[in-house]
Protein backbone atom coordinates (compact mmCIF):
# COMPACT_ATOMS: atom_id res chain seq x y z
CA UNK A 1 0.00 0.00 0.00
CA UNK A 2 1.37 3.42 -0.98
CA UNK A 3 1.90 6.24 1.52
CA UNK A 4 -0.96 8.13 -0.10
CA UNK A 5 -3.29 5.16 0.33
CA UNK A 6 -2.23 4.75 3.96
CA UNK A 7 -2.96 8.41 4.62
CA UNK A 8 -6.36 7.99 2.98
CA UNK A 9 -7.19 5.02 5.22
CA UNK A 10 -6.04 6.91 8.30
CA UNK A 11 -8.12 9.95 7.36
CA UNK A 12 -11.18 7.72 6.86
CA UNK A 13 -10.68 6.10 10.28
CA UNK A 14 -10.30 9.45 12.01
CA UNK A 15 -13.39 10.83 10.23
CA UNK A 16 -15.41 7.78 11.20
CA UNK A 17 -14.32 8.07 14.83
CA UNK A 18 -15.23 11.75 14.96
CA UNK A 19 -18.66 11.04 13.50
CA UNK A 20 -19.18 8.14 15.92
CA UNK A 21 -18.11 10.28 18.86
CA UNK A 22 -20.58 12.97 17.78
CA UNK A 23 -23.27 10.30 17.47
CA UNK A 24 -22.85 8.82 20.95
CA UNK A 25 -21.40 11.93 22.67
CA UNK A 26 -18.77 9.88 24.49
CA UNK A 27 -17.95 12.79 26.80
CA UNK A 28 -21.29 12.27 28.57
CA UNK A 29 -19.88 9.07 30.08
CA UNK A 30 -18.41 11.38 32.74
CA UNK A 31 -21.85 11.48 34.37
CA UNK A 32 -22.00 7.78 35.30
CA UNK A 33 -18.36 6.63 35.39
CA UNK A 34 -17.34 8.42 38.62
CA UNK A 35 -20.26 6.88 40.52
CA UNK A 36 -19.38 3.40 39.29
CA UNK A 37 -15.90 3.87 40.73
CA UNK A 38 -17.23 5.40 43.95
CA UNK A 39 -19.26 2.23 44.48
CA UNK A 40 -16.32 -0.01 43.61
CA UNK A 41 -14.00 1.86 45.98
CA UNK A 42 -16.49 1.70 48.84
CA UNK A 43 -17.24 -1.99 48.19
CA UNK A 44 -13.54 -2.86 48.13
CA UNK A 45 -12.72 -0.42 50.95
CA UNK A 46 -9.99 0.94 48.72
CA UNK A 47 -8.32 -0.17 45.50
CA UNK A 48 -10.26 -2.88 43.64
CA UNK A 49 -7.58 -3.96 41.14
CA UNK A 50 -6.61 -3.32 37.54
CA UNK A 51 -8.76 -6.15 36.18
CA UNK A 52 -11.98 -4.72 37.59
CA UNK A 53 -10.92 -1.23 36.54
CA UNK A 54 -10.60 -2.34 32.91
CA UNK A 55 -13.82 -4.36 33.00
CA UNK A 56 -15.68 -1.53 34.73
CA UNK A 57 -14.65 0.99 32.09
CA UNK A 58 -15.54 -1.40 29.26
CA UNK A 59 -18.94 -2.17 30.78
CA UNK A 60 -19.72 1.51 31.37
CA UNK A 61 -18.68 2.59 27.88
CA UNK A 62 -20.47 -0.24 26.04
CA UNK A 63 -23.65 0.22 28.11
CA UNK A 64 -23.74 3.94 27.45
CA UNK A 65 -22.94 3.45 23.76
CA UNK A 66 -25.84 1.00 23.56
CA UNK A 67 -28.22 3.45 25.28
CA UNK A 68 -27.22 6.39 23.10
CA UNK A 69 -27.35 4.38 19.89
CA UNK A 70 -30.84 3.08 20.68
CA UNK A 71 -31.94 6.61 21.52
CA UNK A 72 -30.50 8.08 18.32
CA UNK A 73 -31.89 5.24 16.21
CA UNK A 74 -35.43 5.52 17.54
CA UNK A 75 -35.42 9.32 17.57
CA UNK A 76 -34.49 9.81 13.90
CA UNK A 77 -38.01 10.89 12.98
CA UNK A 78 -38.02 13.47 15.80
CA UNK A 79 -34.44 14.71 15.50
CA UNK A 80 -34.74 15.51 11.81
CA UNK A 81 -37.50 18.03 12.61
CA UNK A 82 -35.72 19.76 15.50
CA UNK A 83 -33.37 22.60 14.50
CA UNK A 84 -31.13 21.72 17.47
CA UNK A 85 -30.71 18.06 16.45
CA UNK A 86 -31.24 17.86 12.68
CA UNK A 87 -27.49 17.82 11.98
CA UNK A 88 -26.82 14.75 14.11
CA UNK A 89 -25.00 11.89 12.32
CA UNK A 90 -28.05 9.67 12.83
CA UNK A 91 -30.23 11.86 10.61
CA UNK A 92 -27.88 13.61 8.17
CA UNK A 93 -26.72 10.43 6.41
CA UNK A 94 -23.37 9.87 8.08
CA UNK A 95 -24.73 6.70 9.74
CA UNK A 96 -27.36 4.58 8.05
CA UNK A 97 -30.09 2.78 10.04
CA UNK A 98 -28.42 -0.54 9.22
CA UNK A 99 -25.08 0.67 10.56
CA UNK A 100 -26.72 1.88 13.74
CA UNK A 101 -28.51 -1.43 14.27
CA UNK A 102 -25.18 -3.25 13.90
CA UNK A 103 -23.50 -0.93 16.41
CA UNK A 104 -26.38 -1.44 18.86
CA UNK A 105 -25.96 -5.22 18.69
CA UNK A 106 -22.16 -5.04 18.97
CA UNK A 107 -22.25 -2.84 22.06
CA UNK A 108 -24.94 -4.99 23.69
CA UNK A 109 -22.81 -8.09 23.14
CA UNK A 110 -19.73 -6.36 24.52
CA UNK A 111 -21.67 -5.32 27.62
CA UNK A 112 -23.07 -8.81 28.25
CA UNK A 113 -19.67 -10.46 27.64
CA UNK A 114 -17.98 -8.02 30.01
CA UNK A 115 -20.61 -8.67 32.68
CA UNK A 116 -20.01 -12.41 32.24
CA UNK A 117 -16.29 -11.88 32.80
CA UNK A 118 -17.01 -10.00 36.05
CA UNK A 119 -19.23 -12.47 37.92
CA UNK A 120 -22.49 -14.45 37.66
CA UNK A 121 -24.74 -11.81 39.22
CA UNK A 122 -23.37 -9.14 36.89
CA UNK A 123 -24.08 -11.40 33.92
CA UNK A 124 -27.71 -12.09 34.85
CA UNK A 125 -28.35 -8.45 35.67
CA UNK A 126 -26.92 -7.32 32.33
CA UNK A 127 -30.12 -8.29 30.47
CA UNK A 128 -32.64 -6.25 32.50
CA UNK A 129 -30.13 -3.39 32.58
CA UNK A 130 -30.10 -3.32 28.78
CA UNK A 131 -33.92 -3.23 28.77
CA UNK A 132 -33.89 -0.21 31.08
CA UNK A 133 -31.17 1.53 29.06
CA UNK A 134 -33.12 1.06 25.84
CA UNK A 135 -36.45 2.00 27.40
CA UNK A 136 -35.91 5.73 27.76
CA UNK A 137 -36.59 6.49 24.10
CA UNK A 138 -39.94 4.70 24.27
CA UNK A 139 -41.06 6.34 27.48
CA UNK A 140 -40.70 9.90 26.29
CA UNK A 141 -43.19 9.18 23.51
CA UNK A 142 -46.03 8.50 25.95
CA UNK A 143 -45.03 9.57 29.47
CA UNK A 144 -43.48 12.61 31.15
CA UNK A 145 -41.82 10.19 33.59
CA UNK A 146 -39.13 9.64 30.94
CA UNK A 147 -36.88 12.01 32.91
CA UNK A 148 -36.92 9.55 35.79
CA UNK A 149 -36.33 6.61 33.45
CA UNK A 150 -33.21 8.36 32.17
CA UNK A 151 -32.19 8.93 35.78
CA UNK A 152 -32.72 5.26 36.54
CA UNK A 153 -30.54 4.32 33.57
CA UNK A 154 -27.58 6.15 35.05
CA UNK A 155 -28.59 5.32 38.60
CA UNK A 156 -27.92 1.65 37.89
CA UNK A 157 -24.22 2.48 37.52
CA UNK A 158 -23.26 2.45 41.23
CA UNK A 159 -25.27 -0.73 41.82
CA UNK A 160 -23.32 -2.32 38.97
CA UNK A 161 -20.08 -1.12 40.55
CA UNK A 162 -20.96 -2.71 43.89
CA UNK A 163 -22.02 -5.95 42.19
CA UNK A 164 -18.70 -6.09 40.32
CA UNK A 165 -16.74 -6.09 43.60
CA UNK A 166 -19.07 -7.80 46.10
CA UNK A 167 -21.23 -9.99 43.88
CA UNK A 168 -24.19 -8.58 45.82
CA UNK A 169 -26.33 -5.43 46.07
CA UNK A 170 -25.64 -3.71 49.43
CA UNK A 171 -28.15 -1.18 50.74
CA UNK A 172 -25.69 1.71 50.55
CA UNK A 173 -25.35 1.15 46.79
CA UNK A 174 -29.12 1.46 46.41
CA UNK A 175 -29.08 4.75 48.28
CA UNK A 176 -26.22 6.01 46.14
CA UNK A 177 -28.14 4.88 43.04
CA UNK A 178 -31.35 6.68 44.06
CA UNK A 179 -29.29 9.84 44.57
CA UNK A 180 -27.81 9.50 41.09
CA UNK A 181 -31.25 8.84 39.61
CA UNK A 182 -32.72 12.08 40.99
CA UNK A 183 -29.55 14.03 40.18
CA UNK A 184 -29.74 12.97 36.53
CA UNK A 185 -33.51 13.43 36.32
CA UNK A 186 -33.11 16.93 37.76
CA UNK A 187 -30.52 18.11 35.28
CA UNK A 188 -32.42 16.42 32.44
CA UNK A 189 -35.41 18.57 33.37
CA UNK A 190 -33.25 21.66 33.04
CA UNK A 191 -31.78 20.45 29.74
CA UNK A 192 -35.26 19.76 28.37
CA UNK A 193 -36.18 23.43 28.76
CA UNK A 194 -34.34 23.99 25.47
CA UNK A 195 -36.94 21.95 23.58
CA UNK A 196 -40.09 23.05 25.36
CA UNK A 197 -41.75 24.61 22.29
CA UNK A 198 -40.63 21.85 19.94
CA UNK A 199 -41.92 19.13 22.28
CA UNK A 200 -45.30 20.87 22.51
CA UNK A 201 -45.52 21.22 18.73
CA UNK A 202 -44.69 17.54 18.18
CA UNK A 203 -46.87 16.24 21.02
CA UNK A 204 -43.89 14.78 22.88
CA UNK A 205 -44.21 14.04 26.56
CA UNK A 206 -41.91 16.00 28.82
CA UNK A 207 -42.45 17.85 32.07
CA UNK A 208 -41.40 21.22 30.57
CA UNK A 209 -43.80 20.91 27.62
CA UNK A 210 -46.67 19.81 29.85
CA UNK A 211 -46.26 21.97 32.94
CA UNK A 212 -44.11 24.91 31.82
CA UNK A 213 -40.74 26.30 32.80
CA UNK A 214 -41.60 27.49 36.33
CA UNK A 215 -42.92 24.10 37.40
CA UNK A 216 -39.94 22.42 35.74
CA UNK A 217 -37.46 24.58 37.63
CA UNK A 218 -39.25 23.81 40.91
CA UNK A 219 -39.29 20.06 40.26
CA UNK A 220 -35.62 20.11 39.27
CA UNK A 221 -34.78 21.77 42.58
CA UNK A 222 -36.83 19.16 44.44
CA UNK A 223 -35.19 16.31 42.54
CA UNK A 224 -31.75 17.63 43.39
CA UNK A 225 -32.71 18.06 47.04
CA UNK A 226 -33.78 14.40 47.08
CA UNK A 227 -30.46 13.46 45.42
CA UNK A 228 -28.48 15.19 48.17
CA UNK A 229 -30.67 13.56 50.83
CA UNK A 230 -30.04 10.05 49.50
CA UNK A 231 -26.34 10.74 49.10
CA UNK A 232 -26.30 11.63 52.79
CA UNK A 233 -28.05 8.32 53.54
CA UNK A 234 -25.39 6.59 51.46
CA UNK A 235 -22.60 8.30 53.40
CA UNK A 236 -24.04 7.13 56.72
CA UNK A 237 -24.91 3.59 55.57
CA UNK A 238 -21.47 3.05 54.00
CA UNK A 239 -19.73 4.33 57.12
CA UNK A 240 -17.76 6.98 55.27
CA UNK A 241 -15.85 9.79 56.95
CA UNK A 242 -15.17 13.52 56.85
CA UNK A 243 -14.05 13.81 53.23
CA UNK A 244 -17.16 12.00 51.99
CA UNK A 245 -19.26 14.59 53.83
CA UNK A 246 -17.18 17.33 52.21
CA UNK A 247 -17.93 15.67 48.86
CA UNK A 248 -21.63 15.77 49.65
CA UNK A 249 -21.59 19.47 50.54
CA UNK A 250 -19.48 20.24 47.46
CA UNK A 251 -22.03 18.44 45.28
CA UNK A 252 -24.88 20.37 46.91
CA UNK A 253 -23.06 23.67 46.32
CA UNK A 254 -22.48 22.81 42.65
CA UNK A 255 -26.15 21.98 42.18
CA UNK A 256 -27.18 25.30 43.73
CA UNK A 257 -24.80 27.04 41.35
CA UNK A 258 -26.26 25.11 38.42
CA UNK A 259 -29.78 26.30 39.23
CA UNK A 260 -28.63 29.88 39.54
CA UNK A 261 -27.03 29.71 36.10
CA UNK A 262 -30.19 28.38 34.48
CA UNK A 263 -32.55 30.69 36.38
CA UNK A 264 -30.70 33.75 35.13
CA UNK A 265 -30.42 32.75 31.49
CA UNK A 266 -31.84 29.67 29.70
CA UNK A 267 -29.23 30.13 26.96
CA UNK A 268 -26.61 28.95 29.47
CA UNK A 269 -28.24 25.57 29.99
CA UNK A 270 -25.46 23.81 28.08
CA UNK A 271 -22.89 25.27 30.48
CA UNK A 272 -24.86 24.08 33.49
CA UNK A 273 -25.51 20.66 31.95
CA UNK A 274 -22.02 19.78 30.72
CA UNK A 275 -19.62 21.75 32.89
CA UNK A 276 -21.17 21.71 36.35
CA UNK A 277 -22.50 18.15 36.23
CA UNK A 278 -19.33 16.88 34.60
CA UNK A 279 -17.19 18.26 37.41
CA UNK A 280 -19.59 17.14 40.13
CA UNK A 281 -18.96 13.44 39.62
CA UNK A 282 -15.19 13.77 39.54
CA UNK A 283 -15.08 16.01 42.59
CA UNK A 284 -17.24 13.50 44.44
CA UNK A 285 -15.04 10.59 43.33
CA UNK A 286 -11.80 12.37 44.23
CA UNK A 287 -12.97 13.15 47.75
CA UNK A 288 -14.26 9.61 48.33
CA UNK A 289 -10.84 8.33 47.28
CA UNK A 290 -9.22 10.69 49.79
CA UNK A 291 -11.68 9.51 52.43
CA UNK A 292 -10.75 5.87 51.88
CA UNK A 293 -7.01 6.67 51.89
CA UNK A 294 -7.23 8.71 55.09
CA UNK A 295 -9.70 6.28 56.67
Amino acid sequence: MSDRSKRGVWVSIVRWYRNFNELIMFQHTVFSLPFIFIAMIVAADGWFGWRLLALGVLAAVSARNFAMLVNRYLDRDIDILNPRTKSRPSVDGRFSPAQMRLLIVVNALIFVATAYAINDLAFWLSFPILLVLGGYSWFKRFSATAHLVLGLSLGLAPIAGAVAVEGAIPMWSVMLAVGVMFWVAGFDLLYSLQDIEFDRAQGLHSIPSRYGSDCTMFLARMFHAVAVLFWSFFTVEAGLGLFAWIALFAAAAMLIYEHRIVAKDFSRIDRAFFTVNGYLGFVYLSLVIVDRVVG
